[in-house]
């Protein structure tokens, strides 16, 4: 668990395309170097898909996404999409799940679509691909919950939506994932 200190803001960046398909390769102790080169503290990192854990004096999140949005690319010329939030809209993404979202692993792999401001849920599900009878997408705050049929997982839409102009603005986590880095910051996770 990361420390906490009550003067200090604590954040999760999520790094969309870090180390997928052979692409944006950083190793995380370089990504966790990176941080703190920045000045920020307590940075932790969680698997190998750019999810860091990390206080910062600064108190507007804008100032914060572009020191990393700066550092990132002048460290690893990546230009990729940062979406920053507060250990506390963690804490409500988690809290506001729809009721069972997370709750049977047999029939349902779950996601969470993290969404870089300005973008509102609502205006995301106007473009998110969903198949009738095999995908649902519920609006959350800062997110869209999408569960997807196992059974069916080669008939999802939500495969098309790298394709589309929304995923630009875009970054998904697994549900389990999103609880992980919950428990980091002092959370409890569903």
């Amino acid at each position: 668990m990361v420390k906490k200190d009550a003067i200090h803001n604590t954040y999760i960046a999520l790094l969309r395309g870090i180390n997928v398909g052979g692409n944006n390769i950083i190793k995380m102790s370089d990504l966790k170097a990176c941080f703190e080169d920045m000045g920020f503290r307590s940075v932790a990192t969680y698997i190998q898909s750019g999810n860091i854990v990390f206080d910062s004096d600064h108190h507007k999140p804008e100032t914060v996404e572009d020191i990393i949005r700066n550092g990132l690319y002048q460290n690893f010329s990546y230009n990729g999409t940062v979406v920053l939030i507060s250990s506390e809209e963690l804490k409500q993404v988690i809290t506001n799940a729809p009721d069972g979202f997370g709750g049977d692993y047999d029939r349902y792999k779950y996601d969470v679509l993290y969404l870089k401001k300005p973008l509102t849920a609502l205006e995301a599900l106007e473009d998110i691909p969903v198949k009738e009878g095999i995908d649902d997408a519920f609006a959350g705050p800062g997110v869209v919950y999408y569960r997807r049929s196992a059974e069916h997982l080669s008939k999802s839409r939500l495969n098309k939506l790298p394709s589309m102009p929304v995923y630009q603005h875009i970054t998904i986590r697994n549900w389990k994932t999103s609880n992980k880095v919950l428990e980091m910051v002092g959370g409890v996770g569903k």
